[in-house]
């Protein structure tokens, strides 16, 4: 049976960066916060259902206006929860068709920004967390986003402190600088084909 392994990080931690070098290395990555983009621009449930809660001008083209709903969101925990409501069930139901596609496979990575926080870890066998200090993730995505810090600050506030979801993870790649990253990788790629 394919071991299910999930894999996140805070804002910023190099998440992405971490998936790419396992996917390199020929483990499928199932993205879920892609499929979640997509979703909300293609899935005819979902995007009535967004109208529906947070208003038809949420549309004024055929895909969701991702800035418009960023800011109502970002300062708002009640809608942020009804947004995670609609969307992060459709997002799993995917998750099986998926998994059979990838079957043959010693394991899987599943992504999320927010693996431990909707619960989406409780469907899989492992989890990885991508950690870094506040103050490098800051730093990153500034220069990604090219964002204010206050901007960036209430990105992070919708999702738990590092504390919090080191005491969820099964393992910790740490993306500080001081320690490669490939070889943390590497390691835990050939644990993983073990198990």
């Amino acid at each position: 049976m394919t071991l299910k392994v999930g894999i996140t990080g805070g804002i910023g931690s190099g998440k992405s960066t971490v998936c790419k070098v396992f996917k390199a290395l020929g483990v499928p990555v199932y993205h879920a916060d892609e499929v979640a983009r997509n979703i909300t621009d293609q899935d005819p449930s979902v995007v009535a259902q967004i109208k529906e809660t947070f208003g038809a001008d949420m549309y004024a083209t055929d895909k969701l206006d991702r800035p418009k709903m960023a800011a109502l969101v970002f300062n708002n925990p009640d809608a942020l929860a009804k947004l995670n409501a609609i969307v992060h069930p459709a997002v799993r139901a995917g998750l099986p068709i998926w998994l059979t596609e990838n079957k043959n496979s010693p394991y899987i990575i599943y992504e999320a920004a927010i693996l431990f926080e909707s619960g989406a870890y409780k469907q899989l066998d492992k989890s990885i967390l991508v950690a870094a200090n506040e103050k490098t993730r800051l730093h990153r995505v500034m220069q990604r986003d090219n964002a204010t810090r206050d901007e960036v600050l209430a990105r992070v506030k919708n999702q738990w402190d590092e504390t919090q979801k080191l005491t969820h993870a099964d393992y910790v790649i740490w993306n500080e600088g001081n320690v490669p990253v490939i070889a943390q990788v590497l390691a835990l790629d050939k644990l993983l084909r073990n198990s």
